[in-house]
């Protein structure tokens, strides 16, 4: 299921790629068969990376369990972080990064209402200079 948050072109994609969406949603772990984000970065034209969030059909009334996922579009290892927070002042940050030829994550927020994702990617852990640097907030329903 998409929903209705996501973007008509992220939207497109999803619904050409069936399988991919699936895998992905895969690596969050079956409960996880909503995408409530997917966004190209750093821009639709320039596809270097996709950042993927699905939430549960199950979730706890108290609020949204969410995932994310940073997908490396550039073909070559590059260092990346992840990090997805809620809005719950004693709940941490989950946070993945490294270098990565693939994907950033999984990582998960149970509940995860309000959430606050981050996905930064550049060539290497010394370099200064990013290649992508996106904050969402409110990435889903706020609880």
């Amino acid at each position: 299921m998409i929903a209705s948050t996501v973007g008509v072109d992220a939207r497109a994609y999803a619904e050409a790629h069936p399988g991919e969406m699936q895998t992905m949603a895969s690596l969050c772990g079956s409960s996880y068969d909503v995408i409530v984000l997917g966004l190209r970065l750093p821009t639709d034209a320039s596809r270097l990376g996709t950042l993927w969030v699905y939430s549960n059909t199950s979730a706890p009334s108290n609020g949204q369990n969410t995932c994310a996922l940073f997908d490396n579009n550039t073909g070559s290892a590059k260092w990346m972080k992840l990090e997805l927070c809620d809005n719950y002042t004693a709940t941490p940050c989950e946070v993945d990064q490294g270098t990565f030829s693939q994907y950033a994550g999984p990582v998960w927020q149970e509940p995860g209402g309000c959430g606050k994702v981050t996905a930064l990617m550049k060539d290497s852990s010394s370099s200064t200079t990013y290649i992508i640097n996106r904050v969402i907030t409110n990435v889903t329903g706020c609880n």
